[in-house]
């Protein structure tokens, strides 16, 4: 064979070159995959280390980091809008950082003229959220040393605001945590620590905390008020050329828009076939429960008991077209426009949703217009008003609060409520541009004023051992009346979430309801609002098929692993649906290993106790036809324990009877099971009221059973607590 010439070789080389780069192409000729939209991606700036908020700081000029530790966004939110205030109010820069994208290790070199304010939530029982584990790691571990060789914050200036509840045992613990672990490690607190308390009304607990802070730094980082001026966070362009493929308008993720493959999580939710769904009630009349199951065959979800799945609702029909129509933006032409967003300030705030998108679909799929409107933001919007007279309302909503407590906060008013409220609206007429005065408010204020539409949690209601591709819902449907006001009569105040589901279950079962009855009665009898239940581009339906986008939430609160370990339940109401899959989860088990080992394989496994509580038998028992049969599978070792406080017999004193009286009665048996079996308790439902007096009935039990007073009973449910084989998962 002849040598190669050089023509030869460069031939064969080009060859060999243009195969590879068609082999390759995936990877060097494909576009770039689309970011998440509306969200800053964490690049290095100029080869620098994206991890490095030092660095960052130090780049734009910023003289705050602000942290946020937040499990449903609004920690984030109060981030911002300390970061927006410090621009406003003082010229001063901030970088908003979510920690778990940063390293801690420089924390030590914030500049002597810098400040770090941290805004942290205390999730579950009085753990961090998700994306503050890795800094609170960092904070509690001695051997985490910072760049300057200890594990020391010498000098370093810091703010803290703690998001809780008061309900929990353990309020607001992390921010109290991390405030005493700056504090032994040498850094200075700026002012007083901010605790918000959701139970009550955690904005008022801000406002009222943030004025004094404000002034406290202004003194430490020596600036004045008033160098700062108002500007917007956003600019909002109308598109006028526009591939109308690539608009939004409501997907909740660039891969639901072009429809491409990928995981599903929170940032890209499944939408999922309802593939059964029904009313638990009896005797609905005005309350409902909905039992629905999603399918997620094929979508890569899994799940397992007691973890939590996220339901992605849109805002009612109602209340979208009474804000379109409160903001001029109505009509047909108006509400299709197809809008651009961008941020002015990305460090500072994030355009919240995925652009472009359409005035209506903003209002209806992606900002929480159905919150109660904020005393803040009212105030910031009166220069807006149509007139003196509602400028004069919203200015003594903003400042007075008792006025806003009576009228806004127990009025349960939305943003639209009030705009129209103020401009001598009537609110409880189907709003229309006859019925409804427009203001004029830039859509930029609105985005920044009002926070992201987030999805809504439940329990799951099922085992993946007995349905592993569906995932059971056991949904009350939130609707009661508001408290009247001087100004405002009455109204029927619905739950986001649950009305949703609600619609999803009438759809699927070819039902109607109107939004209000005939009458002049106010509040009219109602059955609840409809939603565009279709989804953006009828995605969410195929015929009598409906969808709703979901995705699913880990949880530790889990069966031990061992089925002989007992354990016992106590879940009345909807804090029944966990343990439903419990139970489920046991008797998948159970068949198991009778079909195995025969009819005695279960002789050793630990007994399940439910306490569970409800109206009456024939009114609201959860599930009522199915506990039978799982106790027939489960072979004795499962014992359900039922209050009734309406229909049920009664205490001596005439007293209703409670799933707490229930375990008072069956003492002997828990006693033995906490002290004796290393039993595992679980509570489910409302923290305000029943997990505490559970909790109490727990440590009189324990008291009892060891001889001792009540001192010893809760240090014992302390213990339990401790490790683990006390779980809670409540709700206020």
């Amino acid at each position: 064979m002849s040598p190669l010439s050089n023509t030869d070789i460069a031939v064969l080389s080009l060859a060999a070159a243009l195969a590879g780069l068609y082999i390759f192409k995936g990877s060097f000729l494909s576009a770039p995959k689309p970011a998440q939209l509306g969200t800053k991606l964490n690049l290095p700036d100029e080869g620098g280390n994206p991890r490095d908020f030092i660095a960052k700081m130090k780049a734009a000029k910023k003289r705050l980091v602000i942290f946020y530790g937040s499990q449903t966004g609004t920690a984030e939110e109060y981030a911002i809008r300390l970061a927006k205030e410090a621009k406003s109010r003082f010229g001063l820069g901030s970088l908003v950082c979510d920690p778990e994208e940063y390293d801690f290790e420089n924390l030590d070199e914030l500049p002597e003229d810098c400040a770090a304010i941290f805004v942290m939530a205390t999730y579950g029982e009085g753990e961090p959220t998700d994306n503050a584990v890795q800094l609170m790691q960092n904070m509690s571990d001695d051997s985490f040393v910072f760049s300057k060789g200890e594990h020391r914050l010498e000098g370093l200036k810091y703010v803290i605001f703690g998001l809780g509840n008061r309900t929990y045992e353990h309020y607001n613990a992390i921010a109290r945590n991390l405030d005493q672990k700056l504090t032994d490690m040498g850094a200075v607190r700026i002012g007083e620590r901010g605790e918000g308390d959701d139970d009550k009304s955690m904005e008022e607990d801000y406002l009222e905390w943030k004025d004094g802070m404000w002034n406290a730094l202004s003194a430490a980082l020596e600036v004045e008020e008033g160098a700062g001026a108002e500007s917007p966070d956003f600019v909002v362009n109308e598109l006028s050329s526009v591939d109308h493929n690539k608009v939004y308008l409501g997907e909740l993720s660039a891969r639901a828009l072009t429809k491409t493959k990928g995981i599903h999580d929170q940032k890209n939710p499944y939408p999922a076939p309802v593939a059964a769904s029904k009313e638990l009630f009896h005797h609905t009349g005005e309350r409902n429960c909905i039992h629905i199951e999603f399918d997620v065959a094929g979508s890569g979800i899994t799940y397992q008991h007691g973890d939590h799945v996220g339901v992605w609702p849109s805002n009612s029909d109602v209340e979208v077209n009474r804000l379109l129509f409160a903001l001029g933006l109505g009509s047909e032409e108006r509400r299709k426009q197809v809008i651009g967003v961008d941020s002015l300030d990305p460090a500072l705030a994030k355009v919240p949703f995925p652009v472009p998108t359409t005035y209506e679909s903003a209002v209806r799929h992606y900002i929480d217009i159905s919150a109660v409107a904020g005393r803040q933001i009212l105030g910031a919007l009166s220069r807006f008003a149509p007139s003196e007279e509602a400028g004069a309302m919203l200015k003594k909503l903003g400042t007075d609060k008792e006025y806003y407590n009576e009228v806004v906060h127990k009025g349960c008013l939305k943003l639209g409520e009030v705009l129209q409220l103020a401009a001598g609206n009537d609110i409880h007429a189907i709003p229309s541009a006859a019925n409804t005065t427009a203001w004029n408010i830039p859509f930029d204020v609105i985005i920044s004023a009002v926070p992201r539409l987030q999805p809504r949690y439940y329990s799951i209601s099922s085992s993946p051992k007995l349905h592993p591709t569906l995932i059971h819902v056991t949904c009350v449907v939130l609707k009661y009346e508001s408290i009247p006001s001087d100004i405002a009569n009455a109204k029927w105040v619905f739950g986001v979430g649950s009305n949703y589901i609600m619609n999803l279950k009438m759809a699927s079962h070819g039902e109607t309801a109107p939004l209000l009855a005939e009458g002049e009665d106010v509040p009219a009898h109602v059955t609840g609002p409809s939603y565009a239940i279709h989804g953006p581009r009828s995605a969410y339906t195929d015929g009598s098929q409906y969808k709703a986008p979901v995705h699913v939430r880990r949880s530790t609160f889990r069966l031990p692993t061992n089925p002989k370990s007992a354990v016992i339940m106590v879940g009345p109401g909807t804090g029944v649906a966990p343990f439903r899959g419990f139970v489920q989860e046991r008797v998948a088990l159970a068949r198991k290993a009778i079909e195995k080992n025969g009819p005695d394989a279960l002789k050793d496994w630990g007994q399940m106790s439910l306490f569970y509580g409800c109206r009456g038998e024939n009114e609201d028992y959860l599930y009522k036809d199915e506990w039978p049969s799982y106790q027939a599978d489960l072979k004795g070792k499962f014992s359900l324990h039922v209050a009734f406080s309406r229909s049920g017999p009664r205490k001596p004193d005439g007293s209703k009877i409670y799933v707490q009286d229930l375990m008072w009665n069956d003492r002997e048996h828990i006693a033995d099971a906490v002290l004796n079996q290393k039993a595992y308790i679980y509570i489910c439902g409302d923290a305000k009221n029943m997990s505490k007096q559970v909790e109490e009935m727990l440590a009189k039990i324990l008291a009892e059973a060891k001889g001792a007073g009540i001192e010893e009973g809760t240090k014992e449910v302390k213990t339990l607590k401790e490790r683990s084989r006390l779980m809670l998962d409540v709700w206020s």
